[in-house]
């Protein structure tokens, strides 16, 4: 964070300073909630959650060199105390911001936030120093403490928003207002909670309207190809940009096919130039990913080559998302069970049989959270979609979800021993290391609430002689 006095920080949330000998004194290091975090110059954070209260460790954050702590109440060290320690922290996060003066690009979409939030970091770094959300702590809390970590020598700022309702967007943006702003796609994610697509991409458009008008540099990224996210085009007065593989796309893809390993190859064309792009990430879906930070990156000034170059040597910055990784005797888990929608769960199906070509292919997959009244019907459709795609082995892992999926597959098509529902995560490993065979591939992929990553890794402990190959 930018360095501020204790009493410029208390002035900006409005706390009352407590057991502060000196307020001239320099917060210089970061902003942090996690006392594991703290370094000489922090501020502390001190959240009252459900289990820990971050007002026990006030103590010891400041012996470990916290310049004072942000809480609710005094703690007997250097604090500022607030009636509000989120809105505090949010209030601080936009003062920095409004100081810095850094380009602030904001995105947001119901799949593949955090996988096209870091490509474009990956993008934007080969211009200038580059801050982003670490994996995808995208709320009222991550997103904040996100920004507070930019210093002046950030030149961007890329912040992935998250939404639970109608609303939240709209906060987040009040607390770092974005000067571009790129909305993914309106799926199924979180239907349950919203009530529909048209409630999603009405929360969803709120980052669009949030934006600065076109002469004030304002710049709305729109999915071509989702016909809610290009609807949004109405609702701002920033320019519109468009990508996708339209023919109306601005930033779009040609010639898309994937490589014999599943990598994404295409012809990248921007209003500037053309250039090809073959990735290191895994699964046709990226493409739309990359086209969305190739619009981003063009936007600020990159050639079309150097957006090529660059999305061309980008990996994945974030755990369990298409995490690939060979064993010593040749089975190749994807580890993908950071989370899940029908959207998302659809296109790692289509990974799996582009990677496994002449192989078997294992999909073992868990519960699609939060879709409400159409939970079963989309399980049911996923487990059809395994079938179609002539997946070798479906394992279906836990409750009535996973076994509304088998009984799709099994009505599709798949009889004897093509699909299975097993209990649990257990279940599911013990039937997997008694049944695979070197060469064949694995998906795991579930919400994050099922946990499937246990099995990813169960897996890759059986297969471990000596040091696993990670790819």
């Amino acid at each position: 964070m930018i360095a501020l006095s204790l009493a410029e920080i208390a002035s900006v949330v409005g706390g009352q300073m407590h057991d502060i000998p000196d307020p001239s004194v320099q917060v210089t290091g970061p902003v942090v909630r996690d006392s594991r975090e703290v370094e000489p110059g922090s501020l502390f954070v001190a959240f009252v959650g459900e289990r820990v209260d971050g007002h026990d460790f006030a103590a010891q954050v400041v012996e470990a060199g916290a310049a004072a702590v942000l809480g609710s109440r005094p703690v007997g060290v250097p604090a500022i105390v607030v009636d509000d320690v989120q809105r505090a922290l949010g209030a601080l996060a936009r003062h920095v911001v409004h100081r810095l003066g850094t380009t602030l690009v904001a995105l947001t979409g119901s799949a593949g936030k955090t996988s096209t939030k870091d490509l474009i970091a990956q993008v934007l770094q080969r211009k200038a120093p580059t801050v982003f959300t670490p994996g995808s702590l995208n709320n009222e809390i991550g997103l904040p403490l996100t920004a507070l970590s930019a210093t002046e020598e950030t030149k961007f700022l890329v912040l992935e928003m998250g939404a639970r309702g109608i609303g939240h967007i709209r906060y987040l943006t009040e607390l770092t207002p974005p000067r571009i702003g790129l909305v993914l796609n309106v799926g199924s994610a979180h239907i349950g909670e919203f009530g529909g697509r048209e409630q999603i991409a009405q929360a969803k458009g709120e980052l669009v309207e949030s934006l600065p008008p076109v002469e004030d540099g304002g710049i709305a990224v729109l999915n071509a190809d989702d016909p809610y996210v290009r609807a949004m085009a109405s609702r701002t007065k920033a320019k519109v940009v468009l990508f996708g593989e339209s023919d109306e796309a601005d930033v779009r893809a040609e010639n898309v096919r994937l490589t014999d390993s599943g990598q994404p190859s295409f012809r990248l064309h921007t209003p500037s130039g053309a250039s090809d792009v073959t990735m290191r990430l895994y699964g046709e879906h990226h493409v739309s990913n990359a086209l969305a930070a190739a619009a981003v990156a063009h936007e600020l000034g990159m050639s079309a080559e150097e957006i090529a170059t660059a999305l061309s040597e980008a990996g994945s910055l974030s755990r369990w998302r298409m995490e690939v990784t060979e064993r010593p005797d040749g089975v190749t888990i994807v580890n993908d069970a950071y989370n899940a929608n029908p959207e998302s769960m659809k296109a790692a199906l289509r990974a799996l049989v582009a990677m496994g070509k002449g192989r078997r292919t294992w999909a073992v997959l868990g519960k699609m959270a939060e879709l409400g009244d159409e939970a079963l019907a989309e399980h049911d459709a996923v487990g059809r979609l395994a079938v179609r795609l002539n997946v070798s082995k479906l394992v279906a892992v836990g409750g009535r979800e996973a076994a509304w999926l088998q009984l799709g597959a099994y009505n599709e098509g798949s009889w004897g021993e093509e699909s299975v529902h097993v209990s649990d995560a257990q279940a599911a490993v013990d039937l997997l290391r008694s049944e695979l065979r070197p060469g064949d591939v694995v998906l795991v992929k579930a919400s994050r609430s099922v946990g499937l990553e246990a099995v990813a890794q169960a897996l890759l402990e059986t297969g471990a002689e000596g040091e696993v190959a990670a790819r």
